[in-house]
């Protein structure tokens, strides 16, 4: 059965569905940078803009995505404080995470694995806790505040 969301006024936030997420988290990056990079003539950019920066956007929202909905509810601190305290804990752990995992296959992939590899290993070094930072940023202050709207208690407390 399908949903119907109300238009009025105070009807806030849609329910977070993780699919959507995924799907915005691949599209944006990749049509934002892909414009610049056809702008500008720089077809690296381009062709990381499909790969890197929208792969890992995706892949992270995917999992960060997942994460909040399988643990998030059994946190009440999560919802409890502001939503910048969460949002920039997550954002910051899943950067190092992502800038650690850049710097390990740029320095790592052109030696060991392959030979002529042109640019693009450097370039995730960069692309991949940028993508990482910008994808947990939104993920977490959209389901947040999807959480906050729709939980029992400030239905409760909204009439």
């Amino acid at each position: 059965m399908r949903q119907e969301r109300s238009i009025g006024r105070g009807a806030g936030p849609p329910p977070f569905t993780l699919w959507r997420e995924v799907l915005v988290a691949y599209l944006a990056p990749a049509l934002m940078a892909g414009a610049g990079g056809v702008a500008t003539g720089q077809q690296e950019l381009t062709i990381a803009a499909c790969t890197s920066i929208a792969g890992t956007s995706a892949i992270v929202a995917a999992l960060v995505g997942s994460w909040l909905q399988r643990r998030g509810p059994r946190r009440s601190r999560l919802t409890s404080i502001p939503r910048v305290v969460p949002t920039a804990v997550l954002a910051l752990a899943v950067t190092a995470l992502a800038a650690c995992v850049g710097w390990f296959v740029g320095g790592q992939v052109p030696e060991r694995i392959i030979p002529h590899h042109g640019n693009w290993p450097d370039r995730l070094r960069l692309d991949l806790p940028l993508s990482a930072a910008l994808a947990t940023t939104i993920v977490t202050w959209r389901w947040l505040g999807a959480q906050r709207h729709h939980s029992p208690t400030t239905q409760g407390a909204r009439t």
